[in-house]
């Protein structure tokens, strides 16, 4: 992928930030909880940098899921998996509603699928080597991580799964979303 010049400096330029804690993310059952996207999504154009999405919070996690499985028909009713991960990153890029409507993303359309703005700034924070980028959920107030695994060892440099829990998404959105 070429990378604009300019947003490439522009990202450059932020000091990297260290994270370590839990985030979580929400599976169905029967897929590797730390097994990264390759399909694409807001912070990575599909085929590029494989992609772990995750969230700061529970309820961020299962906030996707629940945006992603209600388009769905028939709609999945099937229990989803939780996963709280222990991930420390060393050089990551943190970005907050400011930072990024001043790289160009349209705030107003932020939790639409006019993904091309957000994509190019995923995909030009990995090129720079980060192994990650913080920035806000488009489906809950709270951060995602974005972890691009190509720029991170994995297991041995604080990927880790600590434990699962069993959530009916379905009742859950019920309770969230009214």
């Amino acid at each position: 992928m070429l990378h604009d010049r300019e947003l490439l400096d522009r990202l450059a330029a932020f000091a990297p930030v260290k994270f370590d804690g839990e985030v979580f993310r929400a599976t169905r059952r029967g897929l590797d909880p730390l097994a990264a996207s390759v399909s694409g999504g807001r912070w990575m154009v599909p085929g590029e940098t494989p992609t772990l999405y995750t969230s700061r919070e529970h309820d961020g996690a299962m906030a996707e899921i629940v945006h992603h499985w209600s388009q769905l028909t028939p709609m999945p009713s099937k229990l989803v998996l939780v996963h709280t991960l222990g991930l420390r990153l060393r050089k990551t890029v943190r970005l907050g509603r400011v930072e990024l409507v001043n790289l160009g993303v349209d705030w107003d359309n932020f939790g639409t699928a006019a993904l091309g703005r957000t994509q190019a700034i995923g995909a030009a924070v990995a090129h720079l080597e980060y192994d990650g980028l913080i920035a806000p959920s488009a489906r809950w107030n709270c951060d995602n991580i974005m972890l691009f695994v190509t720029n991170h060892d994995g297991r041995e440099d604080g990927l880790v799964m600590r434990r699962t829990a069993e959530v009916d998404w379905r009742n859950w959105a019920k309770e969230n979303f009214r």
